[in-house]
């Protein structure tokens, strides 16, 4: 007798998968329980409650010695490198994707020779493609962890950015770099000294092909109302009356592209040419005379929040090592109930039409 089997395509198409599937619930339905009960799991677990077949038994001890070649890891599923037609949403170019706060001890040069390891949170993002569905994010955190025990520059952070941007396949990248710097200051007067923390953020971008270099710096200063100085003057020369003007705790957020590849812009250079603008800086150690000397140094200094966008602006203008900029100053006010804001920019790379709703919000310095 000639039997006729079905012809099975070296490559199974999705028909053939759908009628092997039918086959083997038709096998289930006449199969014994020891049949059953030998069936490859794998197979089980197509078959979701048809009748007799067994749950597979699943090991509930962690398998410690257990190595995961290349073979096997080949066997590993990848979703996010999957292809196009598993991408949900519409099919769009997705600017920045990425990770934010991944936090590992850095070390950076200051400007006199000195290191110090930091704890820098990173933000590293990618752009992705309309047809691809997603990026492997754990690539971003190897390629920086194999540039971390090297002293940190732009230089170094480029080489990061370089390494994911291979790693990932993508055209555009941005790593930024946050931490907190510690830069001892004296006192007005009593010659004290103690440690002054700077919010900074190193920020490298390549946007077709083109890479800007961004150093972000938090100043926080006091700042005296000009208006409410005068008035209380106003009160003693006329009436005799003690008055006091009012000032604030402020900060600006200065935002310089960086244009220097022998010359560096030092953290501490950036730092000074705040201090030259507004030099009402808050103390850090501060006796009697200190106190005195910071009450004459806000009266000598009144400003307002317009003042103070222009006073940066015209020492950012000073330093060629400096190009593009913008200035987002926030006096976090003690008469009223609400903050008087500015933001000036120069140049092309900080124009936005819109803004962050939250941003001045952020601009709020905790001691």
């Amino acid at each position: 007798m000639t039997i006729h089997r079905p012809t099975i395509a070296a490559t199974p198409d999705r028909a053939d998968a759908t009628a092997a599937l039918d086959l083997l619930r038709r096998w289930v339905e006449n199969a014994s329980k020891d049949e059953l009960g030998s069936m490859d799991p794998a197979l089980a677990r197509l078959l979701p409650g048809a009748a007799g077949v067994p749950y597979p038994e699943l090991s509930r001890v962690y398998p410690e010695g257990f190595v995961a070649d290349a073979a096997y890891k080949e066997t590993l599923p990848d979703l996010q490198n999957g292809p196009s037609s598993l991408i949900r949403g519409a099919k769009r170019l997705i600017q920045h994707v990425g990770i934010s706060n991944f936090r590992l001890p850095i070390r950076f040069h200051t400007r006199d020779n000195g290191d110090l390891t930091l704890e820098t949170s990173v933000t590293g993002t990618v752009s992705l493609e309309a047809d691809k569905k997603g990026i492997n994010m754990s690539r971003i955190m190897r390629s920086f962890y194999a540039h971390s025990e090297k002293t940190f520059s732009f230089g170094v952070i480029e080489a990061a950015l370089d390494d994911y941007k291979t790693d990932l396949e993508s055209f555009d990248a941005r790593i930024q770099m946050r931490f907190s710097f510690p830069m001892k200051v004296e006192s007005l007067r009593s010659g004290l000294m103690g440690y002054q923390y700077y919010d900074i953020t190193l920020e490298l971008v390549e946007i077709d092909g083109v890479r800007q270099k961004i150093m972000h710096l938090d100043y926080v200063y006091s700042s005296t109302c000009p208006c409410s100085l005068e008035l209380s003057e106003h009160a003693r020369s006329r009436r005799g009356q003690l008055a006091t003007p009012h000032s604030q705790r402020s900060v600006a957020r200065i935002s310089a592209v960086v244009n220097c590849d022998q010359n560096c812009l030092w953290f501490e250079d950036l730092i000074d040419l705040c201090r030259r603008a507004v030099p009402t800086e808050t103390q850090v150690m501060v006796k009697r005379e200190d106190e005195q000397a910071f009450a004459e140094l806000n009266a000598a200094n009144p400003i307002f929040v317009e003042d103070a966008a222009r006073l940066f602006c015209e020492q950012l203008h000073t330093d060629p090592r400096i190009g593009d900029f913008r200035v987002i100053a926030s006096h976090q006010e003690s008469l009223h109930s609400h903050d008087a804001v500015s933001v000036l920019f120069e140049g092309e790379t900080f124009a936005a039409t819109s803004m962050d709703p939250r941003l001045f919000s952020t601009l709020f310095h905790v001691g």
